[in-house]
């Protein structure tokens, strides 16, 4: 299976890939998780990234592209099916990514559109909270740390990122939307548009997954 996750932050894409992951056995291509590494990496990339993601700006093509076709053509497991979570977020990264999958001929099935509401958003971002070390994520309201700020797994700091703010969610979402909707279009266009409620729980969005990839008779081509 072959497939692009779509959708603002919050929408629940990487709660869903997860469960994609273990029931699919997919490779799990987040741009999320490149560009952090970078940051935390402090690369010159990293440090480009960082000042973009601050101001809940999305990160220019350039960069986000150049991650993807090294992780793309490099990784020999994206042979055995792939999604990518979080790119392409404009047109142009679209039409890259095909010429991208189109030179080692892994092309898309789905392009998966996690539809969400803001007042979920920003209930579910407002309340994150990420270790300064390991990176596991915690939520104020469905999954605290056992100690206030101090991650049970390696007892560094839990923290709240910068762009996890309310203010900043809002911008986010509205930068999303604006550029995604012409890559909403451009899959639509191609029959490989699948729209998903967001804000249900991700368990039951992978229900309805299934049971698309059932009846499209998916599971026999891969």
């Amino acid at each position: 299976m072959r497939l692009v996750l779509l959708g603002p932050p919050g929408a629940g894409k990487g709660t869903l890939a997860a469960l994609l992951k273990e029931g699919l056995g997919l490779v799990h291509i987040s741009t999320g998780d490149m560009l952090r590494e970078e940051m935390k990496k402090e690369t010159a990339t990293g440090r480009e990234v960082k000042k973009f993601i601050e101001k809940g700006e999305l990160v220019p093509d350039e960069f986000v592209i150049r991650l993807i076709e090294k992780k793309l053509t490099s990784d020999k497991r994206v042979g055995h099916g792939y999604m990518l979570d979080g790119f392409p977020r404009t047109r142009k990264q679209a039409e890259d990514l095909d010429r991208i999958l189109g030179q080692i001929r892994q092309p898309l099935d789905y392009a998966l559109y996690m539809e969400s509401t803001l007042p979920v958003i920003i209930q579910r971002l407002g309340g994150r909270r990420v270790c300064r070390n390991c990176g596991t994520l915690y939520h104020i309201r469905n999954k605290p740390p056992k100690k206030e700020k101090v991650c049970d797994l390696c007892g560094a700091e839990v923290y709240q990122r910068a762009d996890d703010n309310e203010a900043t969610i809002r911008t986010r979402m509205d930068v999303y939307l604006k550029n995604t909707r012409s890559v909403i279009d451009y899959y639509n266009a191609q029959g490989k548009l699948k729209k998903l409620d967001g804000d249900k729980d991700s368990e039951e969005v992978q229900a309805v997954l299934m049971q698309i990839f059932h009846e499209d008779h998916k599971f026999n081509k891969h």
